[in-house]
């Protein structure tokens, strides 16, 4: 079973979800707001994609941050940050189990079909 991680609410969201409906593709939404949902995802995704993948520096969650916080940012640091604040995380997360997307293309959601 796919499952797809991010905010129910977001753009982004919203069109992955059209896309994979339109498509036929099932999956399990799992908001990554929740507690402890992004802790336990971060170290895996982090290994699979990288954290640099990961981590949105362009919302609105990073400029929020202070200088300090988006200072010297490395690996530990950045999925400490994500683990406090998951919409830093960027969005969608979607899962095979055999590969993970971060983002939402139709380009790349085409494996999926």
């Amino acid at each position: 079973m796919i499952t797809i991680f991010g905010i129910r609410n977001c753009d982004t969201m919203k069109r992955s979800f059209a896309w994979l409906e339109a498509n036929g593709v099932a999956y399990e939404f799992s908001d990554y707001r929740k507690p402890g949902v992004a802790t336990a995802h971060l170290t895996d995704w982090s290994r699979r994609v990288g954290w640099r993948s990961l981590l949105n520096t362009r919302g609105l969650t990073w400029k929020k941050l202070t200088e300090e916080e988006r200072a010297e940012v490395d690996e530990a640091k950045a999925l400490r940050l994500m683990a406090e604040h998951p919409t830093l995380i960027k969005r969608p997360v979607l899962d095979t189990g055999t590969c993970l997307l971060v983002g939402f293309s139709a380009e790349t959601y085409a494996i999926l079909t």
